[in-house]
């Protein structure tokens, strides 16, 4: 293999030759305020899309959420790129996004979800892959192997594409490049120790540095609508807590006309008579609980002293993550 040629004597000794894995757990990173510079660590563009593993063995092509679930359907033209560049068998780790004007926009990436099609042109606008990592290439599992090292490999196997992209990352001076960032209305940064093997759980050998503050939460009910509103008013969230689902607040700004109306549909066939909160601490009129099953994104200024979101804004569903799995990210 060509690759091979790239690694020291000694990166050699970390590979493990076997079958291609059917799927691998995704390293997930760790949310941080403590902003750093630091040559031990280089730092990527945090984007806002789905998590995706992209697995090539022979002409066959599979697209994996990170809880394992086929979603080939969603991209088509990821596929059909895909097809044509001429790749080994491997296994892909990166982000699925689509973009409005020059931002990532998880909002109009979830319209993806769901809908299934084998041509692009079935949906309204592009989508694009950016790859981060490589775990498996040609026969051999890479995930011992140092960050930097995989990253070389990756950046020689993937051609130069406009749909199948490389993320490319800057070393060292992590604060300044995050200024530049924000500044340019991205989501943040993901900070990478530059030495780091590929693990597939959370870890703090990957960090988040964020420009706004995200969350994921777990929808426990809803308020009904007023005035002319559709469907439903604001939603019920929570988080995970030793097995509990806490109380964070609702949140109703971010619906359009199309939320309102497919996620009010699926609220209905959710609801249930119980209360799933351990802490509900709102006003009961006007509210009906649903089972604790659909995770959504949203976006706001900052906790409050009692653990209740200010200011939240709904982004979207997540469709990659159990409702089990959502904390609190401190």
């Amino acid at each position: 293999m060509a690759f091979l040629s790239l690694l020291s004597p000694d990166e050699k000794k970390l590979l493990r030759k076997q079958a291609m894995p059917s799927f691998i757990k995704p390293m997930l990173a760790t949310l941080t305020e403590d902003y750093f510079s630091d040559k031990e660590w280089i730092f990527e563009r945090k984007l806002d899309g789905e998590r995706c593993l992209f697995f090539k063995k022979g002409k066959t092509i599979l697209l994996k959420s990170r809880n394992d679930k086929i979603i080939s359907r969603s991209y088509p033209e990821i596929v059909a790129a895909a097809q044509k560049l001429n790749l080994i068998d491997c296994i892909l780790d990166g982000e699925m996004v689509a973009f409005k004007k020059k931002e990532t926009s998880f909002s109009l990436l979830q319209r993806r979800f769901g809908v299934n099609s084998n041509k692009a042109e079935a949906f309204e606008f592009p989508v694009y892959y950016y790859v981060f990592d490589i775990l498996y290439c040609g026969g051999y599992l890479l995930t011992h192997l140092p960050l930097l090292a995989r990253k070389k490999i990756l950046k020689s196997l993937l051609p130069k594409n406009k749909t199948v992209v490389y993320v490319p990352h800057k070393d060292t001076y992590g604060v300044k490049f995050l200024k530049k960032a924000c500044k340019d209305k991205w989501e943040g940064l993901i900070a990478k120790k530059s030495d780091s093997t590929y693990i597939s759980k959370r870890s703090r050998n990957w960090l988040k540095f964020k420009c706004s503050n995200e969350q994921e939460l777990v929808i426990g009910g809803y308020t009904s609508p007023g005035g002319s509103r559709l469907n439903f008013g604001a939603l019920l969230l929570g988080y995970y807590e030793k097995g509990k689902l806490h109380y964070a607040g609702k949140v109703g700004t971010g619906f359009n006309f199309e939320i309102l109306k497919d996620l009010g549909k699926e609220l209905k066939k959710l609801e249930i008579k119980k209360n799933p909160f351990v802490n509900f601490d709102d006003s009961l009129q006007d509210v009906h609980w649903v089972k604790p099953k659909l995770v959504c994104e949203v976006q706001f200024t900052e906790w409050t002293k009692t653990n209740k979101l200010r200011h939240p804004s709904y982004l979207g569903l997540r469709r990659d993550k159990a409702a089990k799995e959502v904390k609190k990210e401190i």
